[in-house]
C-alpha cells in the first residue's frame, strides 16, 4: 500500500474541515503545496465542486488549482492529464461513486497519479472519492459490493458514518465481505491518512475500524494499526 493515501468521510471543503485537511498538507512537508482539485465524481455540478476546493485550500495557505476531468475519455486524454504534474496533493472530491470509478479504471489519468503517489505525492479522496480506492465498493443505492481500484490495498470505506449504526452495520458486513477486508466508517469531516505503521485518523468525528465480525471506534489522533 502506498504510504500516502488520505480517505476522508465527506462534507469536503466546509467549515470543520480544517484539522483533517491541515494535517494532510503537514504530512505533505513542502511549506506551500500545490493542492489538484478533480471533481470528476460531481457529476451534476463539477465547477461548483472545484471552485469550493481550490478556493478552500487556498484560505489554508495552498497553491490550489483543479483540473477538469469529468469522465473517461478526457482521464485517457494525455495532453490533459499532463495537468497533475505540478501537483503535490491530488484531491478527488466527493459524488457519484460509480461514475468515478468507471471514469478512472484502467486510464492514463490512474496510472500517472499512481507514479505521482510512487514518488511522493498524497492522493486523497473524500466520500465518493474515497470509497473508489478501496478493494472493495458498497453502491449507495444498490448496496451492491464490486471490486475497486485497490490503491488502498483489503481496505473499504463507508462515508457519512455518523449517521451509521455500529452494531447493525458489523452483522452487514460479517455477511457479506471477506474476513481479509477492513472496513472504514469514516464520519463527515474527518480522515485516515495512510502511514508505514497504519491510519492516523485526522478531523472532526471518529473512524469504526470493522473486520471479521469485531469493530472498534478511533477518534482523531489515534492510529489504526495494520
Amino acid at each position: 500500500m502506498p504510504h500516502h493515501i488520505a480517505l476522508a468521510g465527506g462534507e469536503e471543503f466546509r467549515a470543520g474541515c480544517e484539522p483533517m485537511d491541515l494535517e494532510i498538507i503537514r504530512r505533505c512537508d513542502i511549506q506551500s503545496p500545490k493542492v489538484l482539485i478533480i471533481p470528476t465524481a460531481a457529476d451534476t455540478a463539477p465547477n461548483r465542486a472545484a471552485k469550493n476546493g481550490v478556493d478552500y485550500f487556498t484560505r489554508l495557505g495552498a497553491d490550489s488549482f483543479d483540473l477538469m476531468i469529468l469522465n473517461k475519455s478526457d482521464a485517457n486524454d494525455n495532453e490533459l492529464v499532463q495537468g497533475i504534474q505540478e501537483a503535490d496533493i491530488i484531491y478527488f472530491t466527493g459524488g457519484n461513486p460509480d461514475h468515478l470509478l468507471d471514469s478512472l479504471n484502467g486510464t492514463i489519468l490512474l496510472r500517472s497519479i499512481m507514479s505521482k503517489v510512487k514518488n511522493g505525492a498524497i492522493l486523497a479522496g473524500s466520500s465518493a472519492g474515497a470509497m473508489v480506492m478501496g478493494s472493495l465498493m458498497r453502491r449507495p443505492k444498490l448496496g451492491q459490493w464490486i471490486t475497486g481500484l485497490s490503491i488502498a490495498e483489503n481496505i473499504a470505506v463507508l462515508p457519512h458514518h455518523e449517521k451509521s449504526d455500529p452494531e447493525s452495520t458489523s452483522e452487514e458486513l460479517t455477511e457479506k465481505v471477506s474476513d481479509e477486508i477492513t472496513v472504514f466508517g469514516i464520519d463527515a469531516r474527518t480522515a485516515c491518512i495512510s502511514t508505514s505503521d497504519g491510519w492516523f485518523v485526522a478531523g472532526a468525528g471518529n473512524v469504526t475500524a470493522y473486520k471479521a465480525g469485531q469493530w472498534k471506534i478511533y477518534s482523531s489522533g489515534e492510529l489504526i494499526t495494520k
